[in-house]
């Protein structure tokens, strides 16, 4: 990264956090939470974080795919901290899905609807979890997705707390090698499992890299987007143009 203002103190930010989850669990008088687990870097960090701030008996874990099943790295990873076999769900999501898309007559090549039915049906048995064990939906969503609005509402978007939420991708990864998350996980292509194929970057057309360093510098340094192209990253006013075309799910619902 050109900017090392997105250089974080992993240490302190992995404490920052735990005492946020404690604090905020105690406050509720809640002692358990739910995550759902993709396999991917973000919510692999957000587990480990978990995994230091609650017993093993009071995580619920959840890995729910559309397509086969990557999760062989996390399940491994979750195990070896003693999370009990009856607080691992593994679902299939599949016929639910596909029950929606009968439904509706979707076609096939609609992939962003057949996506956000995905991840609002996962949402729907995390809740679901949630309210069976009294717990807390954990999120997983970072500061680069929330800025560029790559999330579907009322779906990955949902959550009780979010521990991640305010730090950017590049920053996740720095966190996620000082919590010694299995460089598989870490290497991974993004991806929000939305389609065969899919990956985050891909669907940009352009890196979380070159992203986290524009918008820290638009939003945080208040610079132009002309500013931020002179130093190199030409890709300024498209990652601009993200958010702002996705600004309506930050700013909704609208009420008076």
């Amino acid at each position: 990264m050109s900017d090392n203002s997105l250089t974080i103190n992993p240490k302190k930010e992995k404490e920052k956090i735990i005492r946020f989850l404690k604090q905020t669990f105690s406050d509720q008088n809640i002692s358990k939470t739910v995550i759902g687990i993709s396999g991917g870097i973000d919510s692999a960090v957000s587990f480990s974080l978990l995994k230091e701030a609650f017993k093993p008996e009071d995580i619920i874990v959840i890995h729910m795919y559309y397509f086969d099943s990557k999760f062989e790295i996390m399940l491994k990873f979750i195990k070896e901290v003693g999370i009990p076999e009856k607080n691992i769900y593994h679902i299939s999501i599949k016929t639910s899905v596909d029950t929606v898309i009968a439904l509706q007559n979707i076609d096939i090549d609609k992939n962003i609807r057949i996506g956000n039915i995905a991840a609002r049906i996962r949402m729907i048995i995390l809740y679901d979890l949630a309210k069976k064990y009294s717990a807390l939906v954990c999120g997983t969503e970072n500061k680069s997705e929330n800025l560029l609005g790559y999330f579907t509402r009322f779906g990955d978007q949902a959550s009780d707390i979010e521990p991640i939420e305010h730090l950017y991708k590049t920053q996740i990864i720095q966190l996620a090698r000082f919590l010694n998350i299995p460089e598989a996980i870490i290497n991974q292509a993004p991806s929000a499992g939305l389609w065969q194929g899919q990956t985050d970057e891909g669907q940009f057309g352009f890196t979380y890299e070159e992203a986290d360093q524009v918008l820290f510098l638009y939003f945080e340094k208040r610079l132009s987007i002309e500013k931020i192209e002179k130093q190199g990253l030409i890709n300024a006013k498209k990652i601009i143009d993200w958010h702002n075309k996705n600004l309506f799910k930050r700013n909704t619902p609208y009420k008076l």
